[in-house]
């Protein structure tokens, strides 16, 4: 059976290095930890979880919680991207990932309950449900853990500028000769109010006072659904906005179903901008102009910041990731 003699033997470095590597110390370079783990997949070696945990009084196990109602589960278009990102970072530092519910063996319990009976070392929610007791629970305890799309006293937090992505938006469909101007929003979720903000700033600074009955809510977990019954609602208006901008693309995909059925065009007759740049954005007719933000990006450096508390750090984090405008074809000028 091979051992972290053979790999220091066939490395060159120390038994010592060897262990740290495979018991995440941050004392190792790069460079160093990728030889050590090419050599150890050469030899087909395998570390002991059960000798480490010991050593080490972790689990190497982080839960993941993706609180989504809609239905669509991993299959979330917001879930793949973050998920990619921080699997890649928490496997390449010797993590597994579990997924966490409110069900034990088919009891029902509480989050917090299920991460102390499966020993996590943190935990990463992604789309926290503030109204879920259980969700206050675990991030009042004092188990590490950070937050998605969120914002919160008691965890460590990353989202994306969405403020910033509203103002980028209705800044290009000024730019295009737009002053009427209709939102979508993302109901009462975090990303939503900052998207809601954004925008009603950015016409305020703009001088254009955003109309009452132009400002529609889609649903909190911005289904396509939602957007579409949004998008009728303001096709029945009397004077209808020259363009919209959706809070999320799922809901930009909803209000351009809501058009075509009414014989409406996009955007000859109405220009639709989005937010997120979901994979499917590209590949609709017209493709999708939309506000991109970075869920790999979110999601590695979520994995950054939740291994950083486990390793002792108390202090909480806030992080901020940038967004951009991505042109095609949804929009037209006046």
């Amino acid at each position: 059976m091979t051992t972290i003699y053979d790999i220091a033997k066939l490395t060159g470095f120390s038994p010592t290095t060897v262990s740290k590597v495979f018991n995440g110390y941050t004392d190792v370079s790069e460079r160093t930890r990728r030889k050590i783990l090419q050599a150890a997949q050469q030899l087909d070696y395998v570390p002991n979880a059960h000798a480490r945990s010991l050593t080490t009084k972790r689990s190497w196990t982080i839960g993941v919680l993706f609180n989504e109602s809609s239905g669509a589960g991993i299959l979330h278009p917001y879930f793949g991207g973050v998920i990619e990102g921080f699997k890649k970072v928490a496997t390449s530092k010797g993590y597994d990932l579990m997924f966490i519910t409110k069900d034990i063996g088919g009891r029902p319990s509480g989050y917090l309950e299920h991460c102390k009976i499966r020993g996590v070392d943190g935990i990463v929610v992604i789309l926290p449900d503030y109204a879920d007791p259980y969700f206050r629970e675990l991030i009042e305890a004092d188990i590490p853990c950070v937050l998605l799309d969120s914002d919160s006293d008691h965890a460590s937090t990353i989202y994306s500028d969405n403020i910033m992505g509203s103002e980028i938006a209705v800044d290009y469909l000024y730019s295009l000769g737009h002053r009427s101007i209709a939102h979508i929003g993302g109901g009462h979720s975090f990303a939503g109010e900052k998207r809601m903000q954004g925008f009603i700033e950015a016409m305020q600074r703009r001088e254009l006072s955003p109309r009452p009955e132009f400002i529609v809510q889609g649903s909190y977990d911005f289904t396509v659904e939602s957007g579409r019954k949004a998008m009728e609602q303001l096709l029945q208006l009397q004077g209808r906005p020259t363009a919209v901008f959706a809070a999320g693309d799922n809901l930009a995909v909803g209000a351009m179903i809501a058009m075509r059925e009414q014989g409406i065009s996009v955007p000859e007759d109405i220009s639709v901008i989005g937010f997120d740049d979901i994979e499917m954005a590209k590949y609709l007719t017209p493709a999708l102009t939309t506000i991109r933000q970075n869920t790999y990006g979110l999601g590695s450096r979520a994995a950054n910041m939740l291994i950083y508390s486990i390793e002792g750090h108390k202090e909480l984090q806030r992080d901020m990731l940038p967004v951009e405008l991505v042109v095609r074809g949804s929009c037209r000028p006046l």
